[in-house]
C-alpha cells in the first residue's frame, strides 16, 4: 500500500473516533433535547383535551340554556290568566265578581 492510502484510511478512521467522541461528549445535550421533545408532544396532547372538554363543557351550556327558555315560556304561556282558568275549571273554581271586602283590625 502507498503511504496515501495509510493517510486517506487513517483519516478516515479519524473522524469516525472524533465523531464517536463528539456524539458521546454531547449526550447529555441530546438527552436535554429529547426529553424537551417529550415534554412539547405532551404539552400538545394536554392542550387537545383541555380544547375539547372546554367545547363540551359549551355544548352542554347552550343545551341547558334552550331547556331554560323552554321551560321559561311554557311557564309564562300557563301563567296568563285564560290558561289559569282552564286549569281551575275542573277543580271547581271560577272567578269572583264580588268586589273584595277590607278587613279592619280594633285597636283594644
Amino acid at each position: 500500500m502507498s503511504e496515501t492510502s495509510i493517510n486517506t484510511t487513517s483519516k478516515k478512521s479519524l473522524k469516525k473516533v472524533f465523531r464517536y467522541q463528539w456524539i458521546t461528549g454531547n449526550m447529555n445535550f441530546f438527552l436535554f433535547l429529547s426529553m424537551l421533545a417529550v415534554l412539547y408532544i405532551a404539552n400538545g396532547h394536554t392542550a387537545d383535551k383541555t380544547i375539547r372538554n372546554i367545547n363540551k363543557t359549551q355544548n352542554e351550556l347552550k343545551e341547558l340554556q334552550y331547556e331554560y327558555k323552554t321551560l321559561k315560556s311554557e311557564v309564562m304561556f300557563k301563567s296568563e290568566e285564560s290558561q289559569v282558568l282552564k286549569a281551575a275549571e275542573p277543580l271547581g273554581l271560577k272567578i269572583s265578581n264580588e268586589t273584595p271586602q277590607r278587613l279592619k283590625l280594633e285597636k283594644q
